[in-house]
């Protein structure tokens, strides 16, 4: 038997598979690329121990923060660390917050392996009481080529027996730069994003989803009623048919008692829209960028009143004006937050506001580029 050439073809596997997502990411012709081939490729690295990354994969190794472009569709941003000398770690994975992980620990000298724990209410039927049940979800990840990690998550389905599979490419977030000086910014032309009228230069995310947004008298409604009888209908998210990198977006916000909705970013970084007038400071609360930034101060006002918000965007700094009361002074923006169409934080991407969480009123929605 010929090991040189057995060698060799192992050491090719994970190029493969770096090839093949890297396909599906340029061209995103499926939403939901058949996993069979990528699992397959992805069981024989996670599995073989005996490839030449053996003398480099240590710990330290894995430290840093990783964009995860998952498999199937959706973001992930993971930052592993040391913390008081134990290893340690963040994670998003789609949607939801950035939250600390269960666990972590390194299987061996190329694997690292993390869990995160959710805790759900659960019922048979209406007559009997919720239960309480913690999901374990599990990462294992190995190194790719080209300083990439690859991996796979797996979790049980929330509602139905069997485990979700999903595998996931991670490249390294680029090293954030300096604070940038906002005093010597130099804008471009003024883009009114919504004329008022109708949704011309924007369109749904998801086309294969419902769309609650109009136009109705100079202002753009999201509205996502669900029917009173049938099952959940989860509504698109609207984008500009823009893209954009550095820049001011100032608009005005008017939201119903308990609602929510969400201004993205490039596609990517959630500035959070919610009634939580005199509710504590929280990343998840009015003007906050989504589970990362806390304001530093309270700026909303009373639900179903008009409030303005002011977003600078350069060098992956964020300020944000809420009220006419600076809450974000120049902050850096570590990753995506949940949500996010996009693992690139250095690409040009869309505004796009939050379809599917409630009854949000926005106008007056105008971007000014920063010229660089």
């Amino acid at each position: 038997m010929n090991y040189k050439y057995i060698f060799i073809g192992a050491s090719l596997i994970p190029l493969i598979y770096f090839l093949i997502l890297d396909l599906l990411h340029k061209t995103r012709a499926m939403k939901k690329p058949s996993l069979s081939i990528v699992l397959l490729l992805l069981t024989m690295q996670l599995g073989n121990t005996n490839s030449t990354l053996t003398k480099e994969s240590t710990e330290s190794s894995f430290h840093g923060q990783w964009s995860l472009d998952i498999t199937g569709g959706g973001v992930g941003w993971l930052h592993i660390h040391e913390d008081q000398g134990f290893l340690d770690a963040e994670l998003m994975w789609i949607g939801g917050s950035v939250t600390p992980v269960s666990h972590i620990y390194l299987r061996d000298d190329e694997h690292i392996v993390i869990t995160r724990t959710e805790t759900i209410l659960k019922t048979k039927d209406d007559n009997v009481d919720p239960r309480s049940h913690t999901l374990t979800y599990t990462i294992t990840a190995t190194h790719g080529p080209q300083g990439t990690i690859i991996g796979e998550m797996v979790a049980p389905f929330h509602n139905k027996p069997g485990e979700n599979r999903r595998t996931f490419i991670g490249r390294r977030t680029p090293a954030m730069p300096p604070a940038p000086d906002l005093s010597a910014v130099q804008y471009g032309v003024p883009i009114n994003l919504f004329n008022g009228k109708n949704l011309d230069g924007w369109r749904i995310i998801n086309p294969d989803q419902p769309n609650g947004f109009k136009a109705e008298d100079g202002i753009l409604v999201t509205d996502p009623v669900q029917p009173e009888n049938g099952d959940h209908l989860y509504y698109g998210n609207l984008r500009t048919d823009q893209e954009f990198e550095d820049f001011n977006l100032k608009l005005e916000v008017n939201i119903p008692k308990e609602n929510n909705s969400g201004i993205y970013l490039r596609g990517i970084y959630e500035v959070q829209v919610y009634d939580s007038y005199q509710k504590p400071l929280d990343s998840h609360h009015m003007g906050a960028l989504y589970s990362r930034i806390t304001p530093t101060v309270s700026a909303e006002k009373p639900h179903d009143t008009w409030q303005s918000v002011d977003i600078t965007l350069c060098d992956r700094h964020v300020t944000i004006i809420l009220n006419g009361i600076k809450i974000i002074d120049n902050k850096p923006v570590l990753g995506p937050t949940g949500g996010a169409i996009s693992p690139d934080v250095m690409a040009p991407g869309p505004i796009y506001l939050q379809g599917d969480h409630g009854n949000v009123l926005y106008r007056n929605i105008v971007l000014t580029p920063i010229v660089k």
